[in-house]
C-alpha cells in the first residue's frame, strides 16, 4: 500500500528479514534495543497473518532475541502486538514489539505490561456493561 509506512520502509533499515518478516529498530524507543519485526504483505494485523506465515514469525522472533542478547545483554523482554486503534496500534500494519528489560530500569517490574497501564476495571468500563 502507497501511503504505509511500514510497506515503504527502505532495506537498509532492516536488520533483520527472512521470507515473510524484517526487524527495525523502533523510532521511538522504550528502552535501548527496542524491535519492531514488521510482516512484509500489508495486513492489518496478527490476526491477518496466514498459517505459513508463523514459522517465519517465529524465526525472525528467536533471530531479534539472539542479536539483542549479544548487543545488549537485557535481562529480560517484553514481547507485545497491538490489534485495533482501540488497543493503540497506530500503523495499521502487522508489527510486533520485541523491547528488551533491564533490571533497575523501573521501581518495580511485577506484572510487566500491568505496571505501567492501569487495569481497564478500575478505570469504570466493567461498571458500564
Amino acid at each position: 500500500m502507497s501511503g504505509c509506512l511500514f510497506c515503504n520502509i527502505t532495506i537498509d533499515s532492516r536488520l533483520l528479514i527472512n521470507k515473510y518478516f524484517y526487524a527495525i529498530f523502533d523510532v521511538h524507543p522504550v528502552n535501548p534495543g527496542h524491535l519492531l519485526i514488521i510482516s512484509k504483505r500489508h495486513t492489518t494485523d496478527l490476526f491477518g497473518l496466514y498459517e505459513s506465515e508463523f514459522k517465519y514469525l517465529h524465526e525472525i522472533i528467536n533471530q531479534a532475541k539472539e542479536m539483542l542478547d549479544t548487543k545488549y545483554k537485557p535481562d529480560g523482554y517484553n514481547v507485545g502486538i497491538n490489534c485495533g486503534e482501540d488497543a493503540g496500534q497506530t500503523i495499521l500494519h502487522f508489527h510486533m514489539h520485541i523491547i528488551p528489560r533491564y533490571k533497575n530500569d523501573v521501581e518495580n517490574p511485577k506484572g510487566g505490561i500491568r505496571n505501567i497501564k492501569q487495569p481497564i476495571e478500575y478505570m469504570g468500563y466493567f461498571n458500564r456493561l
